[in-house]
């Protein structure tokens, strides 16, 4: 379905059951008809023309490259002094999802967390010594980058109950060329692609009473499902808070999300996060130039969330397919919507106008989820333990394929389609797996017919 004028769709659609006209908005009002390569970049459609000025000047510093100071273009200057990236689109491209590089590739649109076993500072993880919480694999001129990252596969068969054969692709992560002495023993490394961006405005609004409502951290239903909240620290209120971003939800908010990476992908500090992030020991990068203090200043970091937080959800497609209303119950008889949970509602006085209010379909709790060993990173993040991952939203899966041109999935895209990522599924996931794993062919068609759909 390509782009359609909102009137004549919505009148189409009227003439269907209300359950299906409610389901296609799956952003409920802010919800944008479209499925071209641009799906991800369009602004909520219930956002008024004072206000879309706004989302224009935040695209516009989402995607500008920051350089190194000191420069004449002093509004995006402060690049590093060591950096993952130039600007946030490189990572998220159309305000898509990034992916593991390709043989021959560098990292571009994916990273490495580090830590150390320990706790560190307000309860989150503890830094790697001088490389930091995330592996910067370059620089600007005289000071060194921390090193280069590296990921191999090998393949790992398998095969669904009827015989049909399929294949894994099992990554090892390695950091070549480390420029700050020898890897701290016991460090950790959790890989991260980046994800979509739409709909972030809208996880904000969720009541934190509704998420904590469906959290069942020692499973007192029996039903195999522990959905546990991560508490994180919220620099700006200086206490703990729900975390709700992040493939850990070890963020709390669209701005520390926002001022985060701005800190640790291009080593530009904000009012949030006011130190350069030059962890102790890197000497160059401490004596670098700055960009000034902050580097961008309040204003364009609150457009730049403004942009974040209300790029719009698109449409759910194909409502009438008989395969993907088929693979719809495979799904729900599979269990899959006790983590992605279908439906939310945001709050009606939520600050942000565009999201107020809204029924919507986002296939999420928000929610940390054991995920079983096979998936474990090993990395404790905050509450967060080494083996479990927040749900992500399912809203748009079967665009990114036509946004970026790729369909791997999972936190460090291993997963190269959509069945591939529910086989990777173990631990609270390995019932819902399990019955996968049964399935015919037409009937895994079907249900990967109605995650396409989404």
């Amino acid at each position: 379905m390509h782009r359609v004028a909102l009137p004549f769709l919505a009148l189409a659609l009227a003439c269907e059951e209300t359950s299906d006209v409610d389901v296609a908005l799956a952003g409920g009002d802010t919800t944008v008809f479209d499925s071209t390569g641009n799906a991800f970049s369009l602004s909520a459609r219930n956002m008024s023309f004072d206000r879309r000025q706004r989302f224009v000047v935040g695209n516009s510093f989402f995607n500008k490259n920051w350089v190194a100071a000191p420069s004449s273009t002093a509004s995006r200057d402060g690049l590093g002094p060591t950096f993952n990236a130039r600007s946030c689109s490189t990572c998220h491209r159309k305000d898509g999802r990034g992916r593991p590089p390709g043989p021959g590739e560098e990292f571009t649109s994916m990273l490495l967390r580090l830590s150390l076993p320990g706790v560190g500072a307000h309860g989150g993880p503890l830094a790697a010594g001088p490389y930091g919480d995330q592996l910067q694999p370059q620089a600007i001129a005289e000071v060194p980058a921390e090193g280069t990252p590296r990921v191999r596969y090998v393949e790992r068969a398998g095969q669904f109950a009827d015989g049909t054969t399929y294949s894994l692709r099992v990554p090892n992560y390695t950091i070549e060329s480390p420029s700050l002495g020898p890897l701290p023993a016991g460090l950790l490394i959790s890989p991260r692609v980046a994800p979509a961006m739409i709909g972030m405005g809208l996880l904000a609004a969720i009541p934190e009473a509704d998420l904590l409502a469906r959290a069942d951290p020692d499973d007192d239903d029996g039903d195999g499902i522990s959905g546990r909240p991560n508490r994180v620290w919220d620099a700006a209120a200086g206490e703990p808070a729900l975390g709700r971003f992040g493939w850990k939800a070890n963020q709390p908010s669209v701005r520390q999300q926002t001022a985060g990476a701005f800190l640790g992908d291009m080593g530009i500090s904000s009012s949030l996060f006011t130190d350069q992030n030059c962890p102790e020991g890197q000497a160059a990068c401490a004596a670098a130039p700055t960009g000034g203090a902050p580097e961008i200043d309040d204003d364009l970091l609150a457009d730049v969330v403004f942009y974040s937080s209300t790029l719009a959800v698109p449409a759910r497609r194909d409502l009438g397919d008989p395969a993907a209303k088929r693979g719809e119950q495979q799904f729900l008889a599979a269990g899959c919507d006790a983590c992605h949970t279908p439906r939310q509602r945001t709050a009606a006085d939520d600050p942000l106008i565009e999201a107020a209010g809204q029924t919507i379909f986002p296939y999420t709790d928000l929610l940390l989820h054991d995920m079983g060993p096979e998936l474990a990173d090993g990395r404790p993040d905050y509450e967060a333990s080494g083996s479990e991952w927040r749900t992500p939203p399912l809203w748009g899966i079967g665009l990114i394929e036509t946004v970026n041109g790729h369909s791997d999935l999972l936190h460090d895209g291993r997963a190269r389609s959509r069945m591939e990522a529910v086989l990777w599924h173990g631990g609270e996931g390995q019932a819902a797996r399990d019955a996968v794993l049964t399935l015919s062919a037409d009937e895994r068609a079907d249900l990967d017919a109605f995650l396409r759909s989404l």
